[in-house]
């Protein structure tokens, strides 16, 4: 399989233009290209931020897709929902508490 079919089939990125890195070959044969994305401007620098995409690896003449995983942000992501959700419960509580109102009226 060509790299270009396989290049072709996976787009870097919504919006943004991919950058493909230069091959290089590695001890045990295999040829490595990095892809990244060019994103936009970033408050307070003046040039374009180039976020990783992945990398292609061809080994015998096989080519796999390694995708860049950003952990950081899917942490994030899983805690700002956390804190969303158990602010909703708190406020859902707070305004109707489930258990019964035992005061005289």
């Amino acid at each position: 399989m060509e790299i270009r079919k396989v290049a072709d089939r996976l787009p870097p990125g919504a919006g943004g233009v991919g950058v493909y890195g230069e091959p290089y070959e590695t001890a045990n044969g295999a040829t490595i290209i990095t892809v990244a994305r060019l994103g936009g401007r970033r408050i307070g620098t003046s040039g374009v931020v180039a976020v990783p995409v992945g990398v292609f690896v061809i080994h015998d003449g096989e080519v796999t897709w390694k995708p860049a995983v950003d952990e950081t942000r899917i942490v994030l992501m899983a805690l700002s929902i956390g804190l969303a959700s158990a602010v909703l419960a708190t406020l859902a509580v707070l305004r109707r508490p489930p258990w019964p109102d035992l005061s005289r009226r």
